[in-house]
This record gives C-alpha cells, structure tokens and sequence, in this order.
C-alpha cells in the first residue's frame, strides 16, 4: 500500500525481496522512473496506470529508487513480507475476539452496513513524508468495541495483519478516540492491495506504522504488547510530534 511508516524490512545479501522474490531490476527501475516523469505531464489516468503496475514493484525494491516516481498519490509503498497480501472483498474476513462477550467475525459487507463516519486527516510517516488531506471511510474502532463487548480487566488490543508478520497495538483510550477507525474506503472508493486493502486500521493522531494494513485481527488483551516495528525500536505511543523525534521532524 502506498503507506504505512516505519523503515523497510532487511534484504537478503544479494537483494532479493523477504519472500524470496527476484530483486528489482535496474532497467526496470529506471524505466518506471520515466514513466512517472511522463505521467506528471500527461495527467491522472497514466499516473493510476504507473501506480497499479508500481506498487508491487515498490514492495520488493532493494534499491529504494523507485520511491522516487510521483505515482501513488504521494504514498510510498511499504510491505514487511517483500510483496503485496491479498484478499479479496468476498473472501475478507475480520475476527474481533479475545476479552469479549461476543466475539465476531465480519466480512467487508457487515462493515459497510454499519454506520460509518468520513475523516479527511493527513497521513503521516515517522520516516518523514505526509500525505495532506486524505479522505477515509469506516467504523469507529469504538463501536466494534461496543458490539462485542469489551470485559472486565482489558486494557489494549492487539492487531494482526493477513500478511502474516506484521502487527500493532493501542490501549483502550485511545482505540475509542473519534478519529481511530477500521476503515473500508479511501480517498472516496475501495482500499486496494497497495494500500492495505480491503480493510485497514487507520489512527489520525499517530505515525502511519500504527495503522495496521491487510487487518485481519483485533484481539481484546490485559495490556499493550509491542507490535512489529515497536519490537526493532521504535515507540509504542507515536503520536505524530511527540514520539520518535530523533529519526524525522514531521513537516505538520
């Protein structure tokens, strides 16, 4: 997905991507690059054409030079499995469990069905790029919280990505903050694979790392455990302007 912050996952030594993949060629790259120089020029439809066809590509890039092409409406691709997880909107399933009354499993339509808010909020990676102005649609993290039924001694939720590496965490308070939301659509139409798709958890008042892409789990815990990039060093609480200073100053 064009997205979430964090660093990139380690290359092996010869660069090929975490899944094993061939490493990005350097023809390939610089051919896009070109591309993306021509799409500013001839407008939006070869700029969709290059994102489509780049954000795999992005995923399992060894060199970085591809974050460099305008496409993706200003989203850099990030995936810690080297490519790009799929499911799709008849397939998806989102499991709420753990330390709750009812625990749920609900696809993309249940979601869609409940009542939904629309946030337009900037997205902002620790890693320092932003993306201004992103309009967002989904349920409040809260109200999921409600239909289940949170018990007695829960104090955090656990997230799990369907890409099976990748996951976050949020304490209770600010999971029912108004602006944290399990999100089914974006800038006005579906999510796709490159932006972590179909659903994905999206927390405005923190760094992109936290909102947890491919969204498969939201598990009611005790307390808050370190998610993927909080357990290789970065902070647990990354509200943007006031976590992770010494890597980026964000430009808002």
């Amino acid at each position: 997905m064009g997205s979430p912050g964090g660093r990139r996952a380690p290359e092996g030594p010869t660069g090929a991507s975490a899944d094993g993949g061939a490493p990005v060629g350097r023809r390939v790259v610089l051919g896009m690059l070109g591309l993306g120089v021509g799409g500013v020029l001839v407008g939006a439809r070869v700029q969709g054409w290059i994102s489509t066809v780049l954000a795999p590509i992005q995923a399992a890039d060894p060199t970085d030079l591809t974050q460099l092409i305008p496409a993706a409406g200003g989203f850099r691709i990030y995936s810690v499995v080297g490519s790009l997880p799929h499911r799709s909107v008849a397939d998806y399933r989102l499991v709420v469990d753990g330390l709750v009354d009812t625990p749920l499993t609900l696809t993309v339509g249940d979601l869609r069905a409940m009542a939904s808010v629309r946030l337009v909020k900037d997205f902002q990676c620790v890693t320092g790029w932003r993306v201004a102005s992103v309009p967002w649609t989904g349920v409040p993290l809260g109200a999921l919280l409600d239909r289940a039924g949170v018990r007695a001694g829960a104090g955090a939720l656990r997230f799990e990505s369907f890409d099976g590496a990748y996951t976050e965490s949020l304490t209770l308070d600010q999971a029912r903050r108004p602006d944290v939301i399990v999100a089914h659509g974006m800038q006005d139409g579906g999510i796709s694979d490159a932006h972590g798709g179909p659903v994905r958890l999206y927390v405005a008042p923190m760094y992109g790392y936290k909102s947890c892409k491919w969204l498969s789990r939201i598990t009611v815990v005790p307390g808050v455990e370190a998610g993927y990039w909080e357990r290789r060093g970065y902070d647990v609480d990354a509200w943007v302007g006031r976590s992770n200073e010494r890597r980026d100053t964000p430009t808002a």
